[in-house]
């Protein structure tokens, strides 16, 4: 266990069952379908690694950078596309993959200015749900693990990127980032 983080919340395998898990349903849900997955960057980019392995089918994936701003970036729900997507998504079946869904709002933005895009579905998968955190009504689909509202990572998640290479997700001790 690396010194900074006081406890492994999921073990490498945990994270493991989980990602197969979701990637068996999704499979089964959008069998005979194309389905595109789209992750923001940079958290979910391990998980999305793992998740689109996991999945049997005509499966594509695409990513996108966005960066909240103002005075209060964690609730402003104030978003800046960074990197857009690479083609268009109309008529499609898209699947957005996140590490770890917490206060929604960025999310919620993401989710309503893909449906404006015109697509045939757009989903959720969520590899963390932090409890209680939720300040919108973004539904996930797919959700692997619930996890308290502690600072987590690993797994891809950081703190100033930092930590992103561990392979269990577990939390911070907070003189980290105090």
């Amino acid at each position: 266990m690396h010194e900074d983080v006081t406890k492994i919340l999921f073990s490498a395998e945990e994270i493991d069952a989980c990602v197969k898990r979701m990637g068996a349903q999704i499979s089964a849900d959008f069998a005979g379908e194309k389905v595109l997955l789209i992750t923001v960057l940079k958290g979910a980019f391990v998980f999305m690694a793992d998740l689109v392995r996991a999945i049997e089918g005509d499966v594509e994936i695409d990513f996108m950078a966005v960066s909240s701003y103002g005075a209060e970036a964690k609730s402003s729900g104030i978003v800046r596309i960074i990197k857009d997507l690479e083609g268009s998504i109309e008529g499609r079946h898209v699947l957005i993959v996140e590490d770890i869904l917490d206060s929604g709002l960025t999310l919620r933005y993401l989710s309503k200015n893909l449906k404006s895009r015109g697509p045939l579905s757009v989903g959720v998968a969520t590899l963390l749900l932090k409890e209680g955190k939720q300040e919108t009504d973004v539904t996930c689909k797919y959700v692997g693990l619930r996890c308290p509202d502690e600072f987590v990572v690993g797994y891809g998640l950081d703190y100033a990127e930092r930590y992103r290479n561990l392979p269990y997700i577990g939390i911070l001790d907070p003189k980290v980032y105090s």
